[in-house]
């Protein structure tokens, strides 16, 4: 329990007029209200905006140590699927720090369980993928995902609009990115080839569908993206480089 009484200013917090990015004890009282109301337009309303707080990193510390997360994590299990992928989606912002992803983690199973049962494109099943992508990035907890990988590839390989992927998404492995957004995204690469090593597909040569993930990640363009890396300026990109050449 957070032990503060909410106000009328921490539904006014909600109204989508507040522009200002929230303080600590603005945070709590949104928090509190979040714990202790039933009323699901309320509810939504303050997941909406504790997500969009939790796109900013000092944020993101503040709701962990204001005892948060679980408060978010539970909304996950409501009925209202519209509050469920709000909570999602606060949870992905959230997921982003790395002591935030500890906590976050007890939740990975239910997200799973959701994204794959549910119907394909759906907002749950976007916003499910889009955590479990931000929870697998690092090796710290890809291991959870391993009895959903053929559910995770069903998905990917099914899907259509939201869940493929754009040919776009090969600029992230333009030298000019951003360091730490081109370790992210050869992290990926290298963790779904792991995957795909796991699930035997590897052994033979994979057929994929035309505009899915592994179609993109395994073509000539990527290929070719990432052996002009090798000649990154950074010495952490190259070596990551460097291990991932001889795998494509």
């Amino acid at each position: 329990e957070l032990g503060m009484r909410p106000s009328k200013s921490a539904e006014d917090l909600t109204d989508g007029s507040y522009d200002d990015v929230l303080n600590a004890a603005q945070l709590q009282k949104l928090l509190y209200l979040l714990e202790s109301t039933e009323d699901p337009v309320i509810i939504e309303r303050a997941l909406i905006t504790l997500g969009n707080n939790a796109a900013f990193s000092v944020n993101q510390a503040i709701i962990r140590e204001l005892g948060g997360i679980p408060i978010v994590g539970n909304k996950i299990n409501h009925s209202n699927q519209s509050i469920k992928e709000k909570a999602l989606n606060a949870l992905n912002n959230l997921s982003v720090n790395v002591e935030n992803q500890i906590k976050i983690k007890i939740y990975i199973n239910q997200v799973c369980e959701d994204v794959f049962s549910g119907p394909l494109n759906s907002a749950v099943q976007l916003a499910g993928l889009r955590l479990l992508t931000n929870m697998t990035v690092t090796n710290d907890h890809q291991h959870m995902l391993h009895n959903y990988i053929t559910d995770l590839f069903q998905v990917l390989l099914t899907g259509n609009g939201n869940t493929k992927v754009d040919s776009s998404f090969l600029s992230l492995y333009d030298s000019h990115v951003a360091k730490e957004i081109l370790l992210r995204v050869l992290t990926l690469f290298q963790n779904i080839n792991n995957c795909l090593k796991i699930e035997g597909h590897l052994a033979v040569q994979p057929t994929f569908t035309e505009g899915s993930l592994f179609f993109l990640l395994h073509g000539e363009e990527c290929a070719q993206k990432i052996k002009a890396l090798v000649d990154h300026h950074d010495a952490e990109v190259k070596e990551k480089v460097l291990t991932i050449i001889p795998k494509i």
